[in-house]
């Protein structure tokens, strides 16, 4: 499987839709496009993981290496995110504390 990169701007924030696995093997892809937003002036992100299949630890640590690039310029990563299975994983892990979670893209941009 692999791991596909929409980005689109909205409002002051860029939404990255990500569908598929993120894994050991597609999160380097997450990572860098990550990087390269961070690095072009794009500090406020939501990461959409609605069409996310697979998410392991990672996945895990890309998404905690994103938060920590935005927050280094006083910026934001939220997520969407409404499955089950993988909030589960955020709960385990302690990472519902960490990240602000939505249950959909709009939710997430009004919270802005």
């Amino acid at each position: 499987m692999d791991l596909s990169l929409e980005t689109r701007d909205v409002g002051g924030r860029t939404i990255v839709a990500v569908g598929g696995e993120i894994d050991v093997y597609t999160a380097p892809k997450l990572r860098d496009r990550i990087t390269e937003l961070v690095a072009a002036g794009t500090y406020h992100l939501v990461i959409d993981m609605e069409a996310v299949e697979f998410l392991d630890s990672t996945g895990l640590g890309v998404l905690v290496g994103g938060l920590k690039k935005v927050r280094a310029h006083d910026g934001s990563l939220s997520l969407v995110c409404n499955q089950d299975r993988l909030l589960k994983i955020f709960r385990i892990t302690g990472l519902a504390k960490v990240f602000v979670i939505h249950d959909s893209a709009d939710a997430a941009l009004a919270g802005a």
